[in-house]
């Protein structure tokens, strides 16, 4: 068996972006279609935690969108500035975190996508994420948050797989989901990258824990920030006319909430 070198992933944004880029239009089309279809603000500012390498805040500002990210990580928020840069754009980058940011300005759009809100691992810290989101959103604003749901009755590892490549630099992910803990309400995940680079191979492991939600949770836990409605829910096919209902038979879920009052 090859050694994989623990590392997290997050101080390797070049890989990191190159394997999640392939889908950036798509997602950034979503969030343009989702804003004109469910937004009330009237404006074009977004906001995006967790941004991670700026890809979609680089994708949205060519829509002319006014971006403004943040992070915990520096190298991240390093190479979105870079990002940013060499694509003729400007933007807003601060360290902070999802649980307790805050921002003078107000936003007319706001996105965090597949499973990051995840990495709040307690209730607390998840209702206080959306009470800042409440307090950054302009009335009428759009958050969409996207999450898969857990199936606590699930006793099998789930499986993920992407390969990309750029510039020359070659990369596979896999990621590896164990099965939830129903009493502690975490599982565990594990990304292996493989990185084929200037005909050297390296191999990198990042082992981290997730907060897991089923429908009935992931229900109460909106309820505790009432100026967020639920509006609509989607897949990730990210198909703007193809809604999908809200009970559970779907594990991606990708939520639409607007900003009441």
């Amino acid at each position: 068996m090859p050694r994989y070198e623990p590392f997290d992933w997050y101080e390797t944004p070049l890989y990191y972006d190159i394997i999640f880029d392939a889908d950036t239009d798509h997602e950034a089309d979503f969030l343009v279609s989702a804003h004109e279809r469910f937004g009330r603000s009237g404006g074009e500012r977004v906001l995006e935690p967790a941004c991670g390498s700026g890809r979609l805040l680089s994708a949205l500002a060519d829509y002319g969108f006014g971006v403004t990210g943040f992070d915990l990580s520096e190298p991240m928020l390093e190479f979105a500035r870079q990002r940013l840069a060499a694509d003729g754009h400007r933007g807003t980058l601060k360290q902070t975190r999802m649980e307790s940011f805050r921002f003078r300005q107000k936003f007319d759009l706001a996105h965090c996508l597949v499973s990051t809100f995840k990495y709040l691992l307690t209730e607390a810290e998840a209702v206080s994420h959306l009470r800042c989101m409440a307090d950054a959103l302009k009335p009428g604003g759009v958050y969409v948050l996207g999450l898969h749901l857990t199936d606590y009755a699930v006793t099998k590892r789930n499986r993920e797989r992407w390969v990309a490549q750029r510039d020359g630099v070659h990369v596979t992910c896999n990621i590896q989901g164990w099965p939830a803990d129903r009493k502690s309400r975490t599982e565990q995940v594990r990304s292996r990258l493989v990185v084929e680079r200037e005909g050297e191979t390296k191999r990198y492991e990042t082992c981290w824990t997730f907060r897991t939600y089923d429908l009935k949770q992931l229900k109460q836990l909106l309820a505790a920030e009432p100026r967020l409605e639920h509006v609509a829910t989607y897949d990730f096919n990210y198909d703007i006319d193809d809604p999908v209902p809200f009970d559970g038979r779907y594990a991606d879920n990708l939520l639409i909430l607007r900003r009441i009052g």
